[in-house]
């Protein structure tokens, strides 16, 4: 037998090489994007640090960030091959503040707030309304980009969040409609 060397891939694909041909929309798609994720990051962590949440709804909210910690990575892989400064992901505290009108579905900090202070179920539900809104949102953004976008790994991970998170909201509607 030969060993051939093969680029070692992850389930994300991040040791494929980047693409450098890129246009405006898939820097606005990866820049808008990482954000995005890191609040559904963010907002899962903050529902598995709390007592007596569905079992179901936790192992959902688990489920997020092990598919969105490395598709921000890969995103901001394509920012640096396009020539463009990677989004800080040391933490969202530069997003304090921050206008999020721009980007649909991201929470307030009332709505963080509002999670952050729920328990138990209330909690669980809660989350499961914000995510599904926050989803939709990323949806729409990764339509822009499967239309728009040029890079053919950007657009490869949008139309992958399109079919990720629609399953998603499916799945958080009946998680809901149990609750």
């Amino acid at each position: 037998a030969t060993a051939t060397a093969t680029p070692s891939t992850t389930a994300t694909g991040s040791a494929e090489e980047v693409s450098a041909e890129h246009n405006d929309a898939d820097v606005m798609f990866a820049q808008m994007m990482i954000p995005h994720h890191q609040q559904a990051v963010e907002m899962s962590e903050m529902l598995l640090a709390k007592d007596d949440v569905p079992a179901e709804v936790a192992a959902f909210a688990q489920k997020v960030i092990d598919a969105q910690g490395p598709e921000i990575k890969r995103m901001n892989s394509m920012l640096t091959a396009w020539g463009q400064d990677p989004v800080d992901t040391d933490g969202m505290d530069g997003m304090e503040g921050m206008d999020h009108g721009g980007m649909s579905g991201m929470m307030s900090e009332e709505d963080m707030t509002a999670l952050d202070q729920a328990q138990g179920t209330e909690a669980a539900r809660l989350y499961l309304e914000q995510m599904t809104a926050h989803h939709k949102g990323a949806v729409d953004m990764a339509k822009d980009e499967a239309k728009d976008g040029q890079n053919p790994q950007a657009v490869q991970l949008a139309e992958q969040v399109i079919a990720d998170q629609e399953a998603e909201i499916t799945e958080m509607q009946q998680m809901l409609d149990k609750l």
